[in-house]
């Protein structure tokens, strides 16, 4: 036997060693228990502005999708120049970079009719959080801020958003995320864990190179909410081995589906609920199965 066979067979039981060790000494951590995130049933929401006709007003849209029977909405906000957290709109109204630049009441009396913003169709109007969540609320939010952290609105949303939640009341009712991962961090400071918290996408990663590392033991997740794709990058996240590694740490697992077609695949996966562009076709399907 060589020496590079003697050195490969020692790197090789020194890992085995620290694996088996590791076990011994980590325990897994699940997430509390999320009042937010306690179904029944598979959850549909859906975000309506990203199927409305541009000529309903936003508000109707959310209505009409909420008399379907979702079990809540997936949205995206951001600040506004005088620091209202807005629900982002669809382009026709006003462009998402060009959202910190007006006020709230600019957007809504002036903007969402003048031909500057290029506005297809007057009368649009645009929908803060505080509407909505006074509006509906016995449904999920799943809340996604959308600054990023390096701009002036982005260094404050998770402090407005915090003390809006408090003040409506709604911190049990809502999941906060963000695809940067940093202002998920920034509004927990605020929570303190009191409020449900959505994965960035480096979190569904460090969960996915643990779980496929065999070193799952040793993740501790700081999310309570898991909305994957079926893909990220070239990590296949629809698999059944990953969504039980994360119920079993008692995260709550949604796929993003725009398609019906691998439903019933996904329904297999046990998964928790879907986001989706086409609710009225997944709840039909829920009710019939």
């Amino acid at each position: 036997m060589g020496r590079k066979t003697n050195v490969a067979i020692t790197v090789g039981a020194a890992s085995v060693a620290a694996w088996a060790a590791s076990k011994v000494i980590a325990k897994q951590e699940p997430r509390a228990e999320k009042k937010a995130l306690l179904f029944s049933e598979v959850a549909v929401l859906t975000d309506p502005q990203m199927c409305q006709d541009t000529e309903v007003d936003p508000l109707s849209a959310y209505t009409k999708a909420a008399d379907l029977g979702v079990h809540g909405f997936a949205i995206d906000v951001q600040l506004t120049k005088d620091e209202e957290i807005l629900l982002v709109p669809s382009q026709e109204v006003i462009l998402s970079d060009e959202i910190s630049d007006y006020t709230l009441q600019e957007i809504q009396s002036e903007f969402s009719s003048s031909d500057e913003l290029d506005t297809l169709h007057g009368g649009l109007s645009v929908v803060s959080l505080r509407e909505l969540l006074k509006k509906f609320p016995q449904l999920l939010l799943v809340i996604s801020m959308s600054d990023s952290p390096t701009t002036y609105e982005g260094s404050l949303i998770p402090s407005k958003l915090w003390r809006l939640l408090k003040e409506m009341d709604a911190t049990e009712r809502v999941v906060v995320t963000s695809l940067y991962d940093e202002q998920i961090d920034r509004f927990n400071l605020y929570a303190q864990n009191s409020v449900a918290l959505g994965a960035g996408s480096e979190e569904i990663k460090k969960a996915y190179v643990a779980y496929s590392s065999k070193f799952g033991h040793l993740y501790r997740p700081n999310a309570d909410l898991f909305c994957l794709p079926e893909k990220l990058g070239v990590f296949p996240l629809a698999s059944e081995g990953f969504i039980h590694f994360l119920q079993d740490l008692n995260i709550t697992v949604f796929f993003e589906m725009n398609e019906t077609n691998e439903l019933s695949k996904l329904v297999k996966l046990n998964i928790d609920g879907c986001i989706t562009s086409q609710p009225k076709q997944l709840l039909t399907f829920f009710n019939e199965n």
